[in-house]
């Protein structure tokens, strides 16, 4: 007996409906064997593609492929499957309902899982490379890294959601327009967090300081300016650890970037060395009367920092006569300025000689000793 007269028998249908069965029996199977194919080709894929490279790629690029794709190679395998599949969902279209079913399944889980691995891949390949680049760069790697996968990952799902509209044959206008409504209604909720994030973009862009240097910041006119060494600069805020209270503060990055923000660590300054040798041993009187010319004069130079200027008389043992020993740093931002106030300590010099001649104080002076690019630390 015929299949169709058994099916006649057993349900009752006309030779139409009996068709149209053995129609849908036909595609689903077919379609099946279809999924089993896929299944089998997107396991090996990967394989002939690693056997590729390890027999004819050099070490190098067969260790690179090891370490990024290796990982997630089933999820590839997955994610080859998918494409294969949602390839032959023509197979159903003579089943407009059973289609949109399998079509909405099908690309949903192809998104989902394409956009995961694609995610997965560049978050290895910004671990093993990206953190070298950064670090040349005197970037902080870790919350450089952190920024830069929040955005690469928001990217994805944002092309991830217009893959899938088009595989529906949505509107893409009526989607961006309502993502446009959705992300202007998000921006109003978290705009603090956005405003952060953009000051973290803004931060690594401009570095107008990096973690281990010490800054100082005025948050509030009514108080004392916040002076220590920043620990972190994170996607949302920054950490800086305030000298002498050893207490962490917390500041938006949208605050920081707002601030004028002086970097201590990033002044330059020269130490000079002078030495006076006077023939004569000096009274008290006349010590303290060196002491107070030389210290006059070199703090009337502009660009020496106040109070560093120290001045020590003592009598040198196994010689006559006394000596001082100058010492003072010569703040600078500059190369240019600090050619110039290496030039005014020649100034400083002949100043010297000239107030303590006016006082019968005879002596001779060494070559001044400079010492650039000493780091501030006060």
């Amino acid at each position: 007996m015929a299949i169709q007269d058994i099916i006649r028998e057993v349900f009752l249908v006309d030779a139409a409906v009996q068709q149209r069965l053995l129609e849908f029996g036909q595609q689903i199977a077919i379609f099946m064997a279809l999924i089993v194919i896929s299944l089998l080709v997107g396991r090996l894929i990967p394989l002939i593609i690693q056997l590729a490279i390890h027999s004819l790629a050099p070490a190098d690029i067969a260790a690179g492929y090891r370490q990024i794709i290796g990982p997630y190679r089933r999820s590839l395998a997955n994610t080859i499957a998918l494409v294969l599949i949602a390839l032959n969902l023509k197979v159903l279209e003579d089943f407009p309902g059973l289609l949109s079913l399998f079509n909405f399944l099908v690309y949903l889980a192809l998104a989902l899982n394409a956009g995961w691995l694609l995610s997965r891949l560049l978050y290895q390949i910004i671990r093993l490379y990206g953190v070298k680049i950064v670090q040349r760069f005197n970037h902080d790697a870790d919350d450089f890294i952190l920024v830069v996968e929040s955005l690469i990952n928001a990217t994805i799902i944002f092309f991830g959601m217009i893959f899938f509209a088009q595989s529906q044959n949505l509107n893409l206008i009526s989607v961006l327009a309502g993502l446009g409504v959705v992300g202007l209604a998000v921006s109003f909720a978290a705009r603090e967090t956005i405003a952060q994030v953009i000051g973290s973009i803004v931060l690594y862009l401009d570095r107008p300081y990096l973690p281990g240097e010490y800054v100082r910041v005025s948050f509030n006119p009514k108080d004392e300016d916040v002076y220590g060494r920043v620990e972190s600069i994170g996607i949302r805020s920054t950490k800086i650890r305030v000298a002498g209270k050893n207490t962490l503060v917390i500041a938006p990055n949208s605050l920081m970037v707002a601030k004028d923000i002086e970097n201590i660590s990033r002044g330059s300054k020269v130490m000079a060395l002078l030495y006076l040798d006077f023939p004569q041993p000096l009274r008290d009187q006349e010590r303290a009367l060196a002491r107070e010319v030389i210290e006059a004069s070199i703090t009337g130079i502009y660009g020496v920092e106040p109070l560093s200027a120290k001045v020590a008389l003592y009598d040198p043992e196994g010689e006559p006569g006394s000596r001082a020993r100058v010492s003072f740093f010569l703040l600078s931002s500059g190369q240019n300025s600090l050619s110039l106030r290496k030039r005014l300590v020649d100034v400083a010099k002949e100043d010297i000689t000239q107030r303590l001649a006016a006082y019968s104080l005879q002596f001779v002076m060494q070559e001044p000793m400079l010492y650039v690019n000493s780091p501030v630390t006060r």
